[in-house]
C-alpha cells in the first residue's frame, strides 16, 4: 500500500500487479490513476507469485463448476485503517474471487463499490458462482448497459450503467495540435474485408495505413501503452470503431455494446468511421452530429468515405474539434469517478475541481482556436 497519503478516504483494490499486461486492462489502471489524482486514496495492488498463479486458476476453474471459492492467493486486507469508499475495478466476473479473498471490507470501510467491465447477458448463467459474490458490494456498477436489468433481476441487487471514459487531457490534441500524419488508425479487432481495401489503398494511393501486424493482447507496461496510443491517435485522420467484441456474435448473443474506442476517438479528435452502435446509451452519449461516420461493418466502402470527407477540410475540423470538446466537458474519467461519489453520498475533493478547471480550459481554447480559424484574413 502507498505510505504517503495522509488519512486516505478511498481504499482502491488494483489487479494491476496481477493482470497488469492485459491491454484492455489499461485502461481501468487509467481510470484508479486519475482517482489518485483527483481525491485521497490509498492503493492496494497485491501481487501472486508463480505458486499462487497456479492455485489461482484452479480456483477460477473449479467456481466455474461449482459453488466453491478458494482464495487464489491473496493476503486478506488489515483493518488498520478505516475508509469511506472501497472501490475496484474487474475485468470480467473470474476477477471477483480475488476480492473475495480480501475479506470483510466492510469492516474498514462505509460503502463498497465494484465497476465490472465484460458481462455479457447471455454468459450471466456460466458466471453465477462468481457473480453472487457481487451481494458484498453496495453499489454495482457495469460499463454494459444492456446487462444492467439482467443481472440485477439475478443477483436481487440493484445495479447501474457506468459508461467508460478516458483521460481526456493525455488524448487531447490541444493546445499544440500535431500534424495527422496517419491517414486511417485501426487497432484491435477489424472486419477482413474493411481492411483489405484499407491495405490495397496503402498500395496503391500512398495512403498511411496503421493496423496491428502482430498478434498479442499484453502491454510491456500499461501507462506507456495508453500514452503511446493516444499521441498515435493525436495523429490520426481517420479511426476505425466498432460495437465491442462485433466480431464474436457467438459470445456477445447480438447485444450491443459501446466500446472504449468511441470515447478515445473523440478525445483525439479523430474523424470515428465505423458502426454506430443501436444502443440508446450511445445516442444519449455520443448525441451531437457526425459524431461517427456510419460504415456498416464488413463494408469495402471505406474509399467512398475517406474521398468524401476529404472532398470538405472544414466540416473535418469541425467534427474533430466537437468530439474533443465533447470528451473534455462529458468523457474525462474525473465525470465518472464524481458519479460515483454522487452515488455513495460523499462530497468531490479540491483537487477534483482543479483537474476540471484544467479541462474546461482545454475546451475553451479548442472552441477559441476554431473561431480563430473561422475569422477571415
Amino acid at each position: 500500500m502507498d505510505a504517503k497519503i495522509d488519512k486516505p478516504r478511498v481504499l482502491i483494490f488494483s489487479l494491476r500487479h496481477i493482470f497488469g499486461k492485459a491491454l484492455f486492462r489499461c485502461a481501468h489502471f487509467e481510470f484508479e490513476d486519475i482517482i489518485r489524482e483527483i481525491d485521497s486514496a490509498e492503493l492496494y495492488a497485491p501481487k501472486i507469485d508463480a505458486f499462487n498463479n497456479r492455485r489461482s486458476s484452479f480456483a477460477i476453474r473449479l467456481a466455474y463448476h461449482a459453488p466453491i471459492l478458494l482464495n487464489p492467493g491473496i493476503q486478506k486486507i488489515s483493518p488498520e485503517r478505516h475508509y469511506d469508499i472501497f472501490f475496484t475495478i474487474c475485468g470480467y466476473p473470474q476477477d471477483l474471487i480475488m476480492f473475495n479473498a480480501l475479506g470483510n471490507v466492510r469492516d474498514i470501510c462505509k460503502t463498497s463499490v465494484c465497476l465490472l467491465d465484460e458481462l455479457w447477458v447471455k454468459e450471466i448463467a456460466m458466471q453465477r458462482h462468481f457473480l453472487r459474490i457481487l451481494a458484498k458490494f453496495d453499489v454495482v456498477l457495469l460499463y454494459y448497459s444492456q446487462t444492467v436489468k439482467p443481472l440485477s433481476d439475478v443477483i436481487g441487487h440493484r445495479c447501474e450503467y457506468l459508461p467508460p471514459g478516458v483521460d481526456s487531457i493525455l488524448f487531447c490534441p490541444s493546445p499544440d495540435p500535431p500534424e495527422r500524419v496517419v491517414d486511417v488508425y485501426s487497432m484491435g479487432r477489424r472486419s477482413e474485408i474493411t481492411h483489405q481495401k484499407l491495405s490495397a489503398m496503402a498500395r496503391t494511393e500512398g495512403l498511411f495505413y496503421l493496423h496491428d501486424s502482430i498478434g498479442g493482447s499484453q502491454a510491456i507496461d500499461s501507462k506507456q501503452h495508453r500514452a503511446l496510443f493516444a499521441n498515435i491517435a493525436k495523429r490520426t485522420r481517420y479511426f476505425i470503431v466498432n460495437p465491442g467484441k462485433i466480431d464474436e456474435p457467438n459470445k456477445t448473443g447480438g447485444q450491443i455494446e459501446v466500446s472504449n474506442r468511441y470515447f478515445e476517438g473523440a478525445a483525439s479528435g479523430t474523424v470515428m468511421v465505423g458502426e454506430r452502435p443501436d444502443n440508446k446509451a450511445f445516442e444519449e452519449l455520443f448525441d451531437w452530429p457526425e459524431a461517427v461516420t456510419r460504415l456498416p461493418y464488413g463494408s469495402t466502402d471505406i474509399d467512398a468515405i475517406i474521398r468524401d470527407l476529404d472532398a470538405d477540410p472544414e466540416r473535418q475540423e469541425r467534427i474533430r474539434r466537437t468530439g474533443v470538446t465533447q470528451a473534455l466537458t462529458r468523457h474525462d474519467w474525473l465525470y465518472r469517478w464524481e458519479a460515483i461519489l454522487n452515488t455513495v453520498g460523499l462530497e468531490p475533493l479540491q483537487r477534483l475541481q482543479e483537474r476540471r478547471d484544467r479541462l474546461r480550459k482545454l475546451a475553451q481554447a479548442v472552441s477559441r482556436q476554431c473561431h480563430d480559424e473561422t475569422i477571415p484574413n
